[in-house]
């Protein structure tokens, strides 16, 4: 498995995500153009010391990413009404797409995507108040939840 940010735009996302992949032995896959440089303190701050147990693959664009990886299915994730998540069957070599933070994926990529899954969120459509509900998850929340649901899958079908 491995996670791949199409354009993230802020360095402590960035940093988190890689943390999370740190702590699940995955790959990370920056798609430029990035919000920021990775020098950046705030994203090296976010990922703390576990820097040297990720491994950090950067992309000129998404069509460069896209050949490198035309063996593996890309799960894109995005709350424009995917599949979700809970009813997904994960596999070993997915790779788990994101987007921006702004913007979120394009049509054009999610349409090149294998699958498209949205995280499930009850409190999307109106708040306890009346008020609207919750428009999006935390790119690095949603990016956690869909690492642990796609690791607990593989490794329980793997007898882990």
């Amino acid at each position: 498995m491995e996670v791949a940010l199409f354009e993230p735009r802020i360095p402590q996302n960035t940093g988190n995500i890689a943390r999370s992949c740190a702590a699940f032995n995955i790959p990370l896959n920056l798609i430029e153009p990035l919000g920021f440089k990775l020098e950046d303190k705030y994203l090296k701050r976010a990922g703390l010391d576990y820097w040297p147990l990720v491994t950090v693959n950067q992309y000129e664009n998404y069509e460069k990413f896209l050949a490198s990886k035309s063996k593996k299915r890309i799960i894109s994730f995005s709350k424009k009404n995917g599949l979700y998540l809970k009813d997904f069957k994960f596999k070993q070599d997915d790779i788990l797409l994101f987007g921006r933070e702004d913007l979120g994926l394009p049509d054009s990529i999610i349409d090149k995507s294998d699958y498209l899954i949205s995280i499930f969120m009850p409190n999307i459509q109106t708040g306890n108040n009346g008020q609207k509900g919750v428009r999006s998850l935390n790119l690095s929340v949603a990016c956690g939840i869909a690492i642990y649901e796609a690791h607990k899958q593989i490794n329980f079908q793997n007898g882990n």
